[in-house]
């Protein structure tokens, strides 16, 4: 099959699951993974499993807190004031980072749901591939809106930093850590607007998600399918489906806590599929707004030689302004790779927006991710 040709399974799994509200650590979350557990099954896969989880369905909460905590900084003043300001911004990288959600532990939750499936090596293993794509899909909000990416700094910010968020935040902490009384009165006003958008967010609805990323799931279960009826000798692959990727990266984080320990280090290998729909493959060579956590350029070294197996142009390499699943496995010492897409003006098409449909899609993008993602497996143990 041609590296651009479209599998019409693929399409349809894109449209049936952005047809779902796939709110995350909600009852449409759950309802998604029991579809894609019947159709891992249906692909070959075994031992299939749900894995329920606890997770906050949003991370409204924990941003809005963490500004409300600038914002009284910005209220003191004097040493206490920078002190709490620089704090807030330290707990607040560690949040959206993954690293350390200590907030949430006291914020509301919901159950989330992980699907787990395992295709078995054909003869001795030699390396594991854990292959992500999360199945809950995101809230819109007035932050989203294709004007803050439109034009001038912003267009140039968000074609490397593609969370809009985190830069005001930042500014607003560092701001009232000033101590000026101009830099207090603008890190509180930020601070204020934060808590305002975090609020618009929360009443927001949950959209379609169809390049994010049902178009991720669905090249999942497409190569599930490949793996299973023609493995490569030597390779097991481990189908991990997650939830609550949305708010924080809470089903992959709940999936490493209770897996981590049996995967292989030296021969682990895991590869992220997500928003694959908007235009052109690239992999992330660091992730985060306010400071790069980087990815092993071997491993995409390895992403180079597959797309050279695949007959493609090896894909760029950005620093993102977002966080996705596999960098929680970076950070617990595993080797990982973040496949994504962009457009030609730089940004995922229709992010988070209610125009994210499949209709919207580019397939031409995703068929490309998916041969790169099948030419990777095989190419780990080529």
């Amino acid at each position: 099959m041609s590296a651009d040709a479209i599998d019409p399974q693929l399409r349809a799994d894109v449209e049936r699951l952005a047809a779902m509200t796939r709110d995350s650590a909600g009852a449409g979350e759950r309802a998604a993974a029991a579809w894609v557990a019947e159709r891992l099954r249906a692909a070959g896969v075994q031992e299939v499993r749900s894995e329920p989880f606890r997770y906050t369905p949003t991370y409204t909460h924990a941003y809005a807190l963490h500004a409300g905590a600038i914002g009284a900084a910005a209220a003191l003043g004097g040493r206490g004031g920078r002190l709490l300001a620089l704090a807030a911004l330290a707990s607040h990288e560690l949040d959206v980072s993954g690293r350390r959600q200590w907030l949430r532990r006291w914020l509301p939750a919901g159950e989330g749901a992980n699907v787990v499936g395992r295709l078995p090596a054909r003869g001795p293993r030699r390396a594991t591939l854990l292959l992500v794509a999360h199945h809950d899909a995101a809230r819109t909000g007035l932050i989203w809106h294709p004007a803050l990416s439109r034009g001038g700094a912003a267009a140039r910010l968000r074609r490397r930093a593609m969370e809009p968020a985190g830069w005001p935040f930042a500014l607003a902490a560092l701001a009232a850590a000033s101590g000026t009384r101009a830099g207090r009165a603008l890190g509180g006003t930020l601070a204020a607007a934060t808590v305002a958008l975090m609020a618009d967010v929360h009443r927001s609805p949950t959209v379609p998600g169809a390049s994010d990323n049902a178009t991720g799931v669905a090249a999942l279960l497409a190569l599930a399918g490949r793996l299973a009826h023609d493995p490569p000798d030597g390779l097991e692959t481990i189908v991990l489906s997650s939830g609550c990727e949305e708010p924080g990266m809470g089903g992959m984080a709940a999936f490493l806590a209770a897996h981590g320990d049996t995967l292989d280090r030296a021969t682990t290998f895991v590869l992220g599929l997500d928003t694959l729909g908007a235009g052109e493959p690239i992999v992330a060579r660091a992730e985060g707004v306010l400071l790069p956590h980087t990815y092993a350029a071997r491993d995409n070294d390895l992403v180079d030689a597959a797309a050279r197996r695949a007959g493609l142009p090896p894909p760029q390499r950005w620093r993102i302004g977002a966080y996705t699943d596999p960098i929680l496995a970076r950070f617990a010492g595993l080797r990982a790779v973040s496949l994504l897409s962009v457009g030609a003006d730089g940004r995922y098409s229709d992010y988070h927006l209610p125009t994210d449909t499949a209709e919207r899609v580019g397939w031409r993008s995703v068929a490309r991710c998916l041969a790169l993602a099948e030419a990777t497996a095989r190419e780990l143990v080529a």
